[in-house]
């Protein structure tokens, strides 16, 4: 019988596109990708905000390359890509909120969050996935979705219907994608601190809700979704695809 050998976590001599990656998740996921030994570039919309993250990270012996742009804009992201190299890994960060009780959702908001959290991120996927194709990588893509992909919440209608379309989308992709050895899978965290969502926990009810579903008791980290999401681009997750990866705390569990 062969020996079994741990497989490598390590990401050396691959590229890494994170998108929504000068921030919060994204920012984390790409230094934890850098950190594994992949070659990241981060994008988003804010050429300051990535000069910022690329500077922070250089200060800690990381580099991250950066690229401004709104994705959105599927035209210029077809452009862009064709100017960067080929990716092994892509990690679709970028995401927004915006929540309001059922009854008051504007078209607006409704068309704002659908836009990015899946429409930019069929699109991206699409076009990354094509290029994996034509250069026979063996990738992995990683939709960073969310617990609320699972289950409902109070005022978050719009968010819950984009990542439930999103983990629909994850199975799909696998299923299409995997003759290719392209695999698909999301990443599900409950809430976690940022800048963005420490407003929202400091309200004391607020947070006692979230800590009520919490099964381990404490809201996420930064540092809880690095973990996950280096074992979900490396080859020590070389056989899970159109899954998901809870990162939930148990919130799921019941």
């Amino acid at each position: 019988m062969a020996f079994p050998r741990t497989p490598t976590f390590r990401l050396d001599h691959c590229r890494a596109l994170v998108t929504g990656g000068s921030r919060g998740i994204g920012f984390a996921a790409a230094i934890a990708l850098a950190s594994a030994g992949a070659e990241v570039w981060i994008m988003a919309r804010q050429a300051d905000q990535l000069h910022d993250a690329v500077k922070s990270a250089a200060a800690e012996g990381l580099r991250l390359n950066s690229v401004t742009l709104d994705i959105t804009d599927t035209a210029r992201v077809s452009e862009v890509l064709e100017t960067l190299p080929d990716f092994d890994i892509l990690v679709n960060s970028a995401g927004l909120a915006r929540h309001q009780p059922f009854l008051e959702v504007s078209e607006a908001n409704f068309d704002a969050v659908m836009a990015l959290n899946l429409r930019a991120t069929f699109f991206i996927s699409q076009q990354v996935a094509q290029r994996m194709k034509m250069r026979q990588i063996a990738g992995s893509i990683i939709h960073i979705s969310s617990q609320m992909g699972h289950v409902g919440g109070p005022e978050r209608s719009v968010y819950c219907a984009s990542k439930f379309a999103l983990e629909g989308l994850t199975k799909t992709m696998a299923l299409e994608l995997g003759e290719l050895g392209i695999r698909v899978n999301t990443l599900c965290p409950t809430f976690i601190v940022t800048e963005l969502s420490r407003a929202n926990l400091a309200d004391a009810a607020f947070n006692r809700y979230v800590l009520d579903n919490i099964k381990l008791n404490r809201v996420g980290t930064l540092e809880d979704i690095m973990g996950p999401v280096v074992f979900l681009a490396s080859p020590a997750s070389a056989l899970i695809t159109g899954t998901s990866l809870m990162v939930d705390g148990g919130w799921t569990a019941t």
